[in-house]
C-alpha cells in the first residue's frame, strides 16, 4: 500500500489547505511524509496492482472490500552491505500504524488440524485448534467522492484458554508462553515474488486470511434485507447475486473448498446446490504462466491440517472428472491433465485447476498473457469452458502514479485539458492536439528536468554519489528476477564501459543507470546479480577514463515511496522480460504516465502500449513469443551467441575472469555457467537487438525536442492503463456490479443534498 497521508489529503480535496496549515505552524509537509513507513504488505506487482485496484474501485462508488492479512513484519528492509544484499525485519508498526481500528467486536475464529466425524446428522469437523482472527479497518477514500471503503486486516491472536484447556495440569507459564504459535501465522510476510514454497506456516497463513474472510462475508449477508427468506433452503440463493469474491492469484484458492464447507457441512444445502452458488460467486485471476510460480500443495501437508478440506477437493475433482471422462471417453491422458491431484512421487493439489474448475470467470491481465493462457497453460480448460476465459489488462491509479509523486506534470496537464482526466484518463488524448505545441514541449521537458534534479540531490544524500541531471536517467526497477532480465541490462553496461574504453574521444551520450530492486532471500542466483550489478557499478564508477558519461547505481530497498521519487525523474523505462514471461507488468504503465519512453520486448503490456502509443514511438525489440517458441523447437545455443558476437564475448570473459571482482575472480562463475549451459531466458539471444536498440534510444536523446515530442505522444496514450478502467471491465464483465460517480453528499450536508448536483448518470 505504501504511505497513506499524501494519498488521503489528495482524495479528500485537503492537500493544499493542509500544506497552507502546516505551513503555518512552521513546519514543512515534505519532511513529515517521510517519517511515515510504508505499508508493505505484499511482493511486487501483484501487491501493489490491489492497491490501485482498491483506490479506483473506492473512486468508482463500488460496494468493496480488500482482505489480506495484517503481517507485523511486511516485506523485508533490504541494505546492500559490500555490494551483496542483507535483510532487515521490517518492524513497521513500531511506532503503532494511526490509520488502522482494531474491531474486537468482529473477531472470528479459524480451525485447524482435527479429524472429520461421519455421522447420520452430516460432516463434523471435529478436535481442532482455534486461532482467533482480529480484524484491522483501514479506511480507502475514492477521489473526491465523499466515498470511504474498507480494507480489512486480520492479525491473529490466540484464544485465552489457548493450551490450558486440555488436561494440562503442569505449566501454565509455558501455556501462555506458547499462545505465541497461533500468533505467528500473521507474523511475517513470505518475501517470494513468482515462486512457490510450500511450507505449513504459509498454508495456514493462506487458509488464515480465508476463512475469516468467508466468515465475514457471510455474516454480513445474513445481516442485510437479502440474506432473510422464509423458506431456509432458499436462503443463501440470492448469495452469488449479492457477492462476487475475485481470488488474487491461487493464494486464497482454499476459500473454494472453504464455502462448500460451509454451505453443505454447517448450513446444510445439498452439494449440487451449494456447487452452483460457489462457483456463480467466484473468479479466479491469473498472475503468472511460470511453472514455479504455480502452487502445488502436497496431499499429506493439507490432510493434516484442513482434513475436511481435502475431502471437498477430492469429490470436487471426482465430479469434475466423471463429467470430462463423460465428454471425452478413453482420454485417460486428459483426466491426467486437468485433474486437480498431481499423482507421480508426492501427490499434489494443483491449485490453479481448482480455481478454474470453482470460478465461473477466469482472466489473465494482459492480451498477450491471456491468450497464453487459453492457448497453453490450461488449454485443456479452455476447450472444455471457452467462455469462462477472458482478459482484463492490468492498470493503476493515477491519484498516487500522477498526482502525488509528479504534481508538476499534473498540473501542467491540467492547464491544457483541464482537471476531469483525473478520473477519465481517456481524456489524455486530447493531449495530442499539443504535440507541435513548443511552448508546451519545452514545459514538459522543463518539469522532467526538474524532477531529475530533484532525484539527483536525493541520491547524493542517501548515497553520497554525484550525478549529473543533464544525463539519461535510464531506470530498471522490479523485483530482482531472472525472467526480467537485469542480467541482459548489466551486459549492456559493461559494453557501453567497453565503448568508452575503446575510444575516450568519442560522443558518447551520457548515461546514469540505475536499477533496483529486492531478491527473494532464498534466490541465489538474483542475490548473485544484485552483486555482479554493484561490482559493475564500482569498477565503472571509479574510472577517470569514463568520468560522468557513464554512472551506475544499484537503488538500495525498491518500495512504493522510492518509486514514487524516481519515476517521475526517469528518461528511459527497462521492461526487457523475456516475451511470454511477464504477464502484464504496471511499472511499464508508471513510466509511460510520468513521461519515460520505453525500450522493451513485445511482452505483457507492453504489447498494448505500442499498440495505443505506435510501435514507431517505444523502442521495441528482440524475439517475440513465436521466436521463443521456434528457438525453443530449435534448441537454444548461448555458445554460438558468444561466438558470433565480439563485445558480448569481451563482456563475459571480463566477468569470468574477474575483472569486476579482482579480490574473488571466480565470484561469478554460477552466473556464467548459468548464461551458458541453462539460461531459460535466453539472454544472449536478445543481447545485439537491445544494444543496437539502446544506439538508437541514445540517437534520439541528442536531440532533445524530437524526444520530448515522443514523451507527450507516450502520455496521450497512456488513458487505456488507469486502474479504472480495469476495474470498470470486472465490473460489468465478471462482478456484474455498475459503477456509479454520484458525489454522495458529505456528512455535514443533508442526505438529500446530493440530488440537485445533477451527476452524469452511471460512470461510462
Amino acid at each position: 500500500m505504501g504511505r497513506t497521508l499524501q494519498n488521503t489529503m489528495i482524495n479528500l480535496g485537503l492537500q493544499n489547505a493542509c500544506d497552507e496549515a502546516i505551513y503555518q505552524l512552521g513546519l514543512d509537509m515534505e519532511e513529515l511524509e517521510e517519517i511515515e513507513e510504508d505499508a508493505g504488505l505484499g511482493n511486487g506487482g501483484l501487491g501493489r496492482l490491489a492497491a490501485c485496484f482498491l483506490d479506483s474501485m473506492a473512486t468508482l462508488g463500488l460496494a468493496a472490500y480488500g482482505y489480506g492479512i495484517r503481517y507485523e513484519y511486511g516485506i523485508f528492509n533490504q541494505k546492500i552491505r559490500d555490494g551483496w544484499q542483507v535483510e532487515e525485519a521490517d518492524d513497521w508498526l513500531r511506532h503503532g500504524n494511526p490509520w488502522e481500528k482494531a474491531r474486537p467486536e468482529y473477531m472470528l475464529p479459524v480451525h485447524f488440524y482435527g479429524r472429520v466425524e461421519q455421522s447420520a446428522a452430516g460432516t463434523k469437523w471435529v478436535d481442532t485448534q482455534v486461532v482467533l482472527a482480529l480484524p484491522y479497518d483501514t479506511p480507502v477514500p475514492g477521489y473526491m467522492n465523499n466515498t470511504v471503503n474498507t480494507m480489512r486486516l486480520w492479525s491473529a491472536r490466540a484464544p485465552n484458554d489457548f493450551n490450558l484447556r486440555d488436561f494440562n495440569v503442569g505449566d501454565y507459564i509455558q501455556a501462555v508462553l506458547d499462545r505465541n504459535l497461533a500468533e505467528n501465522i500473521s507474523r511475517v510476510l513470505y518475501p517470494n515474488d513468482n515462486f512457490f514454497e510450500g511450507k505449513e506456516l504459509r498454508l495456514k497463513q493462506e487458509y488464515f486470511v480465508v476463512a475469516a474472510t468467508l466468515q465475514d462475508i457471510i455474516r454480513r449477508f445474513k445481516a442485510s434485507k437479502f440474506g432473510s427468506t422464509e423458506s431456509v433452503r432458499t436462503v443463501f440463493d440470492s448469495f452469488p447475486d449479492q457477492v462476487a469474491i475475485q481470488l488474487n492469484d491461487t493464494h486464497p484458492a482454499m476459500a473454494i473448498p472453504e464455502l462448500m464447507r460451509i454451505f453443505v457441512d454447517i448450513e446444510k444445502l445439498p452439494w449440487n446446490k451449494a456447487w452452483d452458488i460457489t462457483k456463480r460467486t467466484f473468479a479466479y485471476t491469473n498472475h503468472t504462466v511460470l511453472p514455479e510460480a504455480l502452487e502445488r500443495w502436497p496431499v499429506d501437508l493439507v490432510e493434516k491440517l484442513l482434513p475436511r478440506h481435502l475431502q471437498i477437493i477430492y469429490e470436487i475433482n471426482q465430479r469434475h472428472l466423471d463429467r470430462i471422462a463423460a465428454l471425452f471417453p478413453n482420454d485417460v491422458d486428459r483426466l491426467r491433465r486437468m485433474s486437480l491431484i498431481e499423482e507421480g512421487g508426492t501427490k499434489r493439489i494443483n491449485m490453479a485447476h481448482l480455481c478454474i474448475v470453482g470460478s465461473h470467470a477466469v482472466n489473465g491481465v494482459a492480451k498477450i498473457h491471456s491468450e497464453i493462457v487459453k492457448t497453453e497453460v490450461f488449454k485443456d480448460f479452455a476447450a472444455l469452458e471457452p467462455e469462462k476465459f477472458q482478459n482484463k489488462t492490468n492498470g493503476i491509479t493515477p491519484r498516487r502514479w500522477l498526482l502525488l509523486c509528479n504534481p508538476g506534470l499534473a498540473e501542467l496537464i491540467a492547464e491544457k485539458i483541464g482537471e476531469d482526466y483525473v478520473r477519465d484518463l481517456s481524456q489524455l488524448t486530447k493531449l495530442h492536439d499539443f504535440v507541435d505545441d513548443d511552448l508546451f514541449i519545452r514545459e514538459v521537458a522543463k518539469v522532467k528536468q526538474e524532477n531529475k534534479v530533484k532525484f539527483a540531490l536525493y541520491l547524493e544524500k542517501e548515497y553520497k554519489v554525484k550525478i549529473n541531471p543533464s544525463s539519461m536517467f535510464d531506470v530498471h526497477v522490479k523485483r530482482i528476477h531472472e525472467y526480467k532480465r537485469q542480467l541482459m541490462n548489466c551486459l549492456h553496461v559493461i559494453t557501453m564501459y567497453n565503448r568508452i574504453r575503446r575510444d575516450p574521444a568519442k560522443l558518447f551520450v551520457p548515461r546514469t543507470v540505475i536499477i533496483g530492486g529486492k531478491a527473494a532471500p532464498g534466490y541465489h542466483m538474483a542475490k548473485m546479480i544484485i552483486k555482479l550489478i554493484n561490482a559493475v557499478a564500482q569498477v565503472v564508477n571509479n574510472d577517470p577514463v569514463v568520468g560522468n558519461k557513464l554512472k551506475v547505481i544499484f537503488l538500495e530497498n525498491y518500495r512504493v515511496s522510492l518509486a514514487e521519487k524516481v519515476i517521475p525523474a526517469t528518461d528511459l523505462s527497462e521492461q526487457i522480460s523475456t516475451a511470454g514471461t511477464e504477464a502484464s507488468g504496471t511499472g511499464n504503465m508508471k513510466f509511460m504516465l510520468n513521461g519515460a519512453l520505453t525500450i522493451g520486448t513485445m511482452d505483457g503490456a507492453n504489447v498494448e502500449m505500442a499498440e495505443e502509443a505506435g510501435e514507431e514511438n517505444m523502442f521495441i525489440f528482440g524475439m517475440r513469443v513465436e521466436d521463443v517458441t521456434e528457438l525453443d523447437r530449435k534448441g537454444y545455443n548461448a555458445q554460438e551467441y558468444y561466438d558470433r558476437l565480439p563485445e558480448l564475448k569481451q563482456a563475459i570473459d571480463q566477468i569470468r575472469s574477474g575483472f569486476f571482482s579482482p579480490e574473488e575472480p571466480d565470484l561469478f562463475k554460477d552466473v556464467v555457467n548459468m548464461l551458458f549451459h541453462h539460461d531459460r531466458f535466453k539472454v544472449f539471444a536478445d543481447y545485439d537487438a537491445y544494444v543496437k536498440c539502446q544506439e538508437k534510444v541514445s540517437e534520439l536523446y541528442l536531440n532533445s525536442k524530437a524526444w520530448t515530442k515522443m514523451v507527450i505522444k507516450n502520455i496521450a496514450a497512456a488513458g487505456k492503463f488507469s486502474s479504472d478502467r480495469t476495474i470498470k471491465e470486472y465490473a460489468r464483465d465478471i462482478w456484474r456490479v455498475e459503477p456509479s460517480d454520484l458525489k454522495i453528499p458529505p456528512p455535514n450536508e443533508p442526505r438529500d443534498a446530493g440530488e440537485d448536483k445533477t451527476p452524469n448518470g452511471t460512470a461510462a
